[in-house]
């Protein structure tokens, strides 16, 4: 079986519009996170959120001649496209056909809750091509139809494991045979009236708006909630053999995916950590490698006390005696967290972590819990040599997804 191999990734962050400007930001411990700006957010009790840089519709227009003129494409169609560009870009894959699938994790598009408002007062339905781009599945069928793939298509669509499983099943796709190329990744814009006030009555936010770069605080002692986040990663995932015949640059491996489900509560992921464990120790063996072998563990890490110290028992338990040794941090200390997206990300901050032996930091880890007991990277970052590492993404509803990545 051959090989599955990254050749192209692409990232729109909190931290920047690429991924060199994404990892340099989380090399350099900057954080993205600050006042929103999407919305006024006088009023509500949360003010401040990581918010990424608008593209611009003209942007993408000029990567994609083929695009009608009068497209209309809302912000999480123009954050996909502009990673799948950069994505493309360097792997210098030719056209699609029917050896080229694509496969997204999204969730719904939400109009403007004015437009909403004005429609409902004045009894005027959506038109049908508006419904379209609010389907979860609207980017990974532009994507398609931009790119003519017609291979294998799919969205996942389960919350913050959404991209993480794209880019497992796209590997899975490839590991089949069913395709050659698989375009993955994930998109989420959250920062908006109706996500801010949801999880705010949830009380899953965290709530510093005296100080929002100190708000996104995992495993810290004193973290009071996620902040909410927005962007897009994309990776273009082909056969070994495939990417060798047309001579692309191989960026990385793909070489492990394990997935669970907690059955246990929709916000909740059970205290002891065994759904998480389970996602682990599968993707550690899809990989054949033992724990002792990780150099590195993008943790899922939401800065919720409920969340970080479940993930913990999760990571004590699938990696046993090694669980001392192997470094973990969460990048969502500097971005915020991306939802949809944020599996697909990790998965490529993971990739130049291992380009170039740097462990990125977990920001405002001050005081580190000790329920939270792991081998911590904490404030700044850290050089060291890593030839596999892991990323997890764990979702509402009880979805678990775990992915490793090893040096080429």
């Amino acid at each position: 079986m051959s090989r599955v191999v990254i050749t192209g990734v692409g990232m729109v962050s909190p931290l920047g519009s690429t991924v060199p400007s994404s990892w340099q930001g989380i090399q350099e411990s900057r954080s993205a996170i600050g006042a929103i700006t999407r919305f006024d957010p006088t009023g509500y009790p949360v003010r401040f959120a990581a918010e990424a840089d608008d593209p611009g519709t003209s942007l993408v227009t000029a990567s994609w001649p083929m695009l009608p003129a009068d497209t209309l494409l809302d912000l999480k169609a123009r954050l996909a496209f502009t990673a799948v560009t950069e994505a493309l870009a360097q792997s210098g894959l030719p056209a699609g056909g029917d050896r080229v699938g694509v496969c997204v994790g999204s969730e719904a598009s939400r109009p403007p809750l004015s437009l909403v408002a004005e429609r409902l007062l004045n009894n005027r339905p959506p038109p049908a091509a508006e419904l379209a781009r609010m389907s979860p599945d609207a980017p990974t069928r532009m994507i398609a139809a931009m790119l003519g793939a017609t291979g294998p298509l799919s969205t996942i669509s389960t919350a913050c494991t959404s991209s993480s499983q794209a880019v497992g099943e796209g590997m899975l796709q490839i590991r089949r045979g069913r395709a050659d190329v698989m375009i993955v990744g994930g998109v989420d814009v959250l920062v908006d009236p109706i996500m801010v006030t949801g999880f705010s009555l949830l009380g899953a936010l965290s709530t510093r708006n005296d100080d929002p770069r100190a708000a996104s605080r995992p495993f810290d002692i004193d973290r009071d909630g996620f902040v909410l986040g927005e962007g897009a990663g994309f990776l273009v995932l082909e056969s070994e053999a495939h990417a060798r015949a047309r001579g692309a640059e191989i960026l990385g491996v793909l070489s492990g995916f394990g997935c669970s489900c907690n059955a246990y509560r929709i916000t909740d992921s059970p205290p002891d950590g065994r759904g998480a464990a389970q996602s682990m120790t599968a993707a550690l063996a899809d990989a054949g490698i033992s724990a002792d072998q990780l150099g590195y563990i993008n943790a899922h890490g939401t800065s919720t006390q409920q969340n970080d110290a479940s993930e913990t028992c999760g990571i004590q338990r699938a990696l046993g005696s090694a669980v001392a040794q192997v470094p973990v941090s969460s990048t969502k200390s500097a971005m915020g967290h991306l939802v949809a997206a944020c599996g697909a990300v990790e998965v490529i901050l993971c990739l130049q972590a291992i380009r170039d032996s740097v462990l990125p930091p977990t920001l405002n880890l001050d005081r580190p819990d000790p329920a939270c007991e792991l081998a911590h990277v904490p404030l700044t970052a850290r050089r060291a040599p890593v030839h596999h590492a892991m990323t997890n993404a764990f979702g509402f509803g009880g979805s678990n997804g775990s992915i490793v990545v090893s040096a080429f």
